[in-house]
């Protein structure tokens, strides 16, 4: 099996026949059908039900193209790093609904115009199913927060470490946090994330005791509510950095807790210079608390 074949086979199965597959891939129609009839052999299995004309993919060549496709993107993607051309192709990219996701769009459109002819798909869900659809080569990378959950053959760098923040509803006096938080109704980060763990665990270490009134699973839900006067909470930095609403803020911890966000990827990748060059992207739109890369190099599990 080559890349020949395959480009010969995807151009069958876009244009319909093997006559205009012909004249995409600069083959006499002869040499198209031996083409594919030397991948059959190969794949030992027909690709084609040649009982209906033109001849139509059958189910093994449905399941084929597929992987035709991935090949020859994998092959082009390779080229264009070791050649240094400009980047072509798909990055799939999946992340987490954290505040920071506001960073990522601004990110992806720095890096496409840095490389034009590449196309990104961007997915939000949960960090055990982006891990997992990472593991499985079905994303190329995830933003997600410092887990536990990410496997030996994954490699994570984080393009942020920010501080965890007290904030109270606009007029409230300043105190200690501790007071603060003891003192006024306590709006929870109730989502069972990363985030949520690492502000639990240090309210319990400080041994603040507070007194839920609602608990939210999103992070700028909790800032509206806080900003209406609901009670106190904790959010990273970056949901009140630039919109504070006058909001009284005081640093969460003691010493103050800092949170990371950053990428995973599978080791390996020759999409590793991209993955460095997004990174950094997300660490210059980060500000004072980014993370920067160099090389290919970052942290293991």
């Amino acid at each position: 099996m080559d890349t020949r074949q395959l480009r010969t086979f995807v151009a069958i199965a876009e244009n319909g026949t093997f006559a205009r597959a012909a004249s995409v891939v600069n083959l006499t129609p002869s040499a198209v059908s031996q083409q594919i009839y030397a991948l059959e052999q190969e794949l030992d299995t027909k690709l084609f039900n040649r009982d209906s004309r033109p001849p139509s993919l059958n189910l093994q060549g449905l399941k084929m193209l597929e992987t035709a496709k991935q090949i020859l993107a994998l092959v082009d993607e390779t080229r264009g790093v070791l050649s240094g051309k400009q980047m072509t192709g798909t990055l799939n990219v999946g992340s987490v609904r954290t505040s920071t996701i506001g960073l990522l769009p601004r990110a992806i459109v720095a890096l496409r115009q840095e490389f034009p002819e590449l196309s990104v798909n961007l997915r939000v869900g949960m960090s055990s199913m982006l891990i997992s659809d990472v593991n499985a080569d079905r994303l190329d990378l995830a933003i997600v927060a410092e887990h536990a959950g990410v496997s030996r053959n994954l490699l994570w760098s984080p393009f942020i470490r920010e501080p965890l923040m007290v904030i109270a509803p606009p007029g409230t006096p300043w105190m200690p946090a501790k007071e603060l938080l003891e003192a006024l109704p306590f709006v929870r980060f109730g989502s069972d994330v990363p985030l949520g763990a690492l502000i639990n665990n240090e309210l319990a270490r400080l041994g603040i005791t507070v007194q839920d009134i609602a608990e939210i699973d999103t992070v700028p839900a909790i800032v509206e509510c806080v900003a209406a006067g609901l009670g106190v909470s904790i959010v990273p930095d970056i949901a009140v950095r630039e919109n504070g609403r006058d909001m009284l803020k005081l640093p969460f911890g003691e010493p103050q807790v800092f949170r990371k966000i950053g990428m995973i990827h599978r080791a390996g990748s020759p999409k590793a210079e991209l993955f460095v060059t997004l990174h950094n992207k997300l660490a210059e739109m980060a500000g004072e608390f980014g993370v920067y890369r160099e090389g290919g190099a970052a942290e293991g599990s």
